[in-house]
């Protein structure tokens, strides 16, 4: 090994290291004892008692629910509205075409918190603050998903299209028959992008939600662990780890197709 690649090899392990450090202690502080919390001692007993006091202490069945509705509403809602999107700017000949994709695509550019307050006046005109439509309307058209949808929809071929319409396929038979199995890669990287986003928002419910029947993990957690309420870190730790359970096992049982999928988009 020469002196470029052991350097090479060395840094890549220390980021690494540095990236999992926090996640690493979030396990130690959850597994052990408070007072062993900025102790690391090997002699440390092992035990799941955070866990429970964390479990007790919040209601995070009721924060996990509120977040999987959240999530899966959110993603559902995209998908049709970014797949319908995606297909008129790829296929579709109008006059302002490329005027309306260079507008969506300016969209990109904004950032969320800007409209944070525009967003809270419509949403209370519409009677509907406190909610899981308050929390995932502002989201349920994607300028990322219609992008990445739109270049994966220009690359099918178009004679596959004029099959369909010989076979007398209609407009949502088509897109639904022929355009979204080719794009299942893109459609599974946007989808762990989407998640794992709105799994970890957290000012948009914040600022619209009020009470626990819609509040998500990431707002409950912020209110568990508020140092008026008493800053116990394992306690913390355990509850942190309780919320990104779900999406850990997940990513653990399908890493390969993640990376897979993620290359696949890339490379379109």
């Amino acid at each position: 090994m020469n002196v470029r690649t052991f350097f090479s090899t060395a840094s890549a392990w220390l980021l690494a290291l540095l990236w999992i450090s926090p996640l690493l202690y979030a396990f130690w502080a959850a597994f052990h004892p408070s007072e062993y919390a900025t102790q690391f001692s090997l002699s440390a007993p092992f035990t799941f008692e955070q866990f429970e006091r964390a479990w007790q202490q919040a209601p995070f069945m009721r924060y996990m629910l509120n977040t999987i509705i959240i999530t899966l509403l959110i993603l559902a809602c995209q998908l049709v509205v970014c797949t319908l999107a995606a297909y008129a700017l790829a296929r579709m000949r109008f006059r302002g075409r490329g005027v309306v994709f260079a507008l969506i695509l300016l969209q990109l550019m904004v950032v969320p918190e800007i409209l944070i307050v525009e967003n809270y006046q419509t949403l209370a005109s519409l009677s509907i603050i406190d909610t899981y439509w308050a929390v995932g309307l502002p989201y349920f058209a994607s300028a990322f998903g219609i992008f990445l949808l739109r270049q994966t929809f220009m690359t099918v071929p178009q004679d596959l299209e004029n099959a369909a319409k010989i076979e007398g396929c209609g407009l949502l038979r088509i897109i639904w028959s022929v355009y979204v199995p080719l794009a299942k890669p893109t459609y599974f990287a946007y989808a762990l992008v989407s998640i794992s986003y709105h799994w970890n928002n957290f000012l948009w419910p914040l600022v619209i939600t009020n009470t626990s029947s819609s509040r998500p993990l990431t707002v409950g957690l912020a209110i568990f662990g508020a140092p008026e309420s008493g800053v116990d870190w394992s306690v913390i730790c355990a509850g942190t780890l309780i919320s990104i359970a779900p999406l850990l096992i997940v990513f653990l049982i399908f890493q390969r197709h993640f990376v897979q999928s993620f290359m696949q988009a890339g490379i379109k």
